[in-house]
């Protein structure tokens, strides 16, 4: 523990600012309870940096089953994992895995037990938000559409069907703005990559986009607690939106 500690506090050394002048008063940021508990608790958390244990369990019971003829698998960040896929979808195959505040780097990586092994006949994937707000650090561009590249090339290599889903539009109506983090613009760039690069190379488009943005440009107000996530009224907007896409791939 006291080398994780050592460890840590290098690192925090390094950080911009550690080296800066001396200060005329100390106020230094409130430390919270127990730090060493806090630092074997990251340091733990590192060691599945994209949680690939998440459905490691759930993972192997399907695949000690036959694989059902028209199983979707569904890729994504909260978005998708927050979405109840047996509530909208009755009696359909369809398989979440979503995970909350993951990027495409970190899906990229869960291809093979997420997706590839579960032998699904199609995925959704719905990712970039979180690209776009530097969850897991600054990326250009094309480092996000590369990503989304190895998803559809790695899928169609095992006969899986591919449909990109458009990144969702955010608002400021809500207590947390979130167009700062998210900028508007960028969201437009990235999904005109996506649909031009779909309509390119034969993959299907779910437009949630299309289906959730007011005239502003924004995330329909009412349909959000937090203008990013969307509460039952978005995904029922959502919903038929996929399943269009889904049946059109699949026939």
């Amino acid at each position: 523990m006291f080398k994780l500690i050592l460890s840590l506090t290098a690192i925090l050394m390094l950080a911009p600012g550690a080296g800066a002048q001396i200060v005329e008063e100390f106020n230094p940021p409130r430390a919270n309870c127990c730090l060493a508990n806090a630092a074997q608790s990251l340091a733990d958390q590192l060691q599945d940096w994209n949680q690939l244990g998440r459905y490691h369990a759930d993972n192997l019971r399907l695949q000690a089953m036959p694989a059902e003829a028209k199983r979707v698998v569904f890729m994504g960040d909260s978005i998708t994992d927050g979405w109840k896929l047996a509530e909208y979808f009755p009696g359909k195959p369809y398989v979440n895995r979503g995970i909350s505040g993951q990027t495409t780097s970190q899906m990229l990586v869960r291809m093979y037990p997420d997706v590839i092994r579960l032998k699904p006949a199609a995925m959704v994937i719905l990712a970039g938000t979180n690209d776009v707000s530097r969850n897991t650090g600054p990326q250009t561009f094309p480092m996000i559409t590369d990503n989304y590249q190895a998803m559809a090339d790695l899928a169609k290599v095992h006969g899986i069907k591919v449909i990109f889903a458009t990144v969702m539009p955010v608002s400021d109506y809500t207590s947390r703005p979130q167009t700062a983090r998210r900028p508007p613009a960028d969201i437009l760039k990235l999904n005109a990559w996506i649909k031009e690069y779909a309509a390119a190379n034969g993959l299907g488009v779910a437009d949630y986009y299309a289906a959730t943005v007011d005239e502003k440009g924004w995330l329909k107000a009412g349909i959000s607690g937090d203008g990013l996530h969307p509460d039952a009224k978005g995904y029922a907007l959502m919903a038929p939106v996929v399943e269009a896409a889904i049946r059109k791939a699949l026939d």
